[in-house]
């Protein structure tokens, strides 16, 4: 029987990939670290498609948590026949103004998880001949946008190495790379998007669906909508300086901002 794992399953992509692999009648392990959400989303998995489910409750951002999911994608007993690793989260504020300690979390989930989780796997999934590890990345790892899009250039360039590696075993790996989707992310994070263009967004099944088409076809990059495509052929092939020099325009304009809003806030 197909299993897959999938990490943050209960909203955004996590979720559109948690509805299309039991669509495909995979059994589900879902890993978050609320408990309430996880049964509720598990129950509607099992009576919606008649799939099996397993939850996990964990914060990934603990290495002893990560450990013990881990130690369930090595079961060899009950094998893991896909990973989907998707759990991550944004932080609104620039690293100068951010705690060590948000920094080191986000670190730990969007970097950390996906190295312990994916080498928990890959082995018996090269044994058996088959498998997929789906690691949800960012446009923005081609950006230089600070530890968030330093964690998703890591994934991204990781999965590119893995699948290299991979080469005639039967695995397949994929770094999905989207752009804007609609999803609950920016809102958790507290990021105003209202003023960006409506043709700027996808949707969570374009990604996803996307995401499938790519692994199928061994591409080890994914990445969803023609504007997407040709954004992300810029910025891995254009010149670098002239994307840093707009980011860093970008961000000194935020920082005059922040600063102007202080000083009305003080007056």
């Amino acid at each position: 029987m197909a299993t897959a794992l999938i990490t943050g399953p209960k909203s955004g992509i996590g979720r559109g990939f948690t509805d299309a692999l039991a669509r495909k009648g995979f059994d589900l392990v879902l890993v978050s670290r609320n408990w309430e959400r996880l049964s509720s989303l598990a129950t509607e998995m099992s009576s919606t498609y008649g799939v099996g489910t397993e939850v996990i409750v964990a914060d990934l951002s603990s290495r002893s948590d990560t450990d013990r999911v881990a130690a369930r994608l090595g079961d060899r007993g009950r094998p893991v026949t896909t990973l989907v690793n998707n759990a991550g989260f944004g932080l609104n504020r620039s690293f100068l103004n951010s705690s060590i300690d948000d920094e080191q979390r986000s670190v730990d989930v969007m970097v950390t998880a996906v190295l312990r989780l994916t080498h928990a796997v890959v082995p018996g999934m090269v044994d058996r001949g088959t498998g997929m590890v789906v690691n949800v990345s960012s446009v923005a790892g081609w950006l230089t946008g600070g530890t968030y899009s330093a964690s998703k250039a890591w994934v991204t360039v990781f999965t590119e190495s893995l699948a290299l590696d991979l080469q005639g075993t039967g695995v397949r790996t994929t770094a999905v790379c989207p752009g804007f989707v609609h999803t609950e992310f920016h809102e958790r994070a507290g990021i105003d998007m209202s003023s960006l263009p409506d043709f700027m967004w996808l949707d969570v099944d374009q990604v996803v669906a996307q995401a499938f088409t790519d692994l199928a076809r061994g591409r080890p990059i994914s990445v969803a909508g023609g504007q997407y495509r040709l954004a992300s052929r810029l910025l891995r092939h254009g010149p670098r300086a002239f994307t840093n020099l707009a980011l860093g325009a970008r961000n000194r304009t935020r920082r005059q901002g922040s600063r102007e809003a202080g000083d009305r806030a003080e007056g």
